[in-house]
């Protein structure tokens, strides 16, 4: 089973471009990150740049507006996010325990949606896509 731990630093909603965690914070991050590797559970891991650097764009009437961050509306924002191949949301959520983080910080469990989960008409139209689907399996 596939999740996406999402995290969430609060006030980085407000952070200047160029915002970067200080040395310690990434080094605890990177061991953190590492014992996810030797676990064998680790399939994708990034920070993400501050919303002050984004852009969003909607689609009221189908179509696209953009707006550059920062988002004034925005609450809670993603700071990064790991994905990671666990046996069960139990596993997941241990996982997210171990992290180092900090007072203002919170991480998101999701599962992410695999294509048996979906009803057989919709995976007849995403069935026509499949190199998309093709997920790579940790040490692959």
């Amino acid at each position: 089973m596939r999740f996406m731990m999402l995290m969430i630093p609060h006030g980085y909603e407000n952070a200047a471009p160029g915002t970067a965690p200080d040395v310690e914070a990434v080094s605890a991050m990177m061991a953190y990150n590492e014992s996810l590797q030797k676990a064998g559970v680790l399939v994708s891991c990034d920070g993400l740049h501050p919303p002050s650097m984004g852009a969003r764009v909607s689609f009221k009437n189908r179509k696209p507006k953009v707006v550059d961050g920062p988002f004034a509306e925005a609450k809670e924002v993603l700071g990064g996010f790991w994905i990671i191949d666990v046996p069960s949301r139990a596993a997941a959520i241990e996982w997210a325990s171990r992290c180092p983080g900090g007072d203002n910080e919170v991480i998101e469990v999701r599962q992410i949606q695999e294509m048996e989960d979906f009803p057989a008409d919709v995976q007849a139209v995403a069935g026509e896509f499949t190199s998309m689907q093709t997920v790579k399996k940790p040490g692959a």
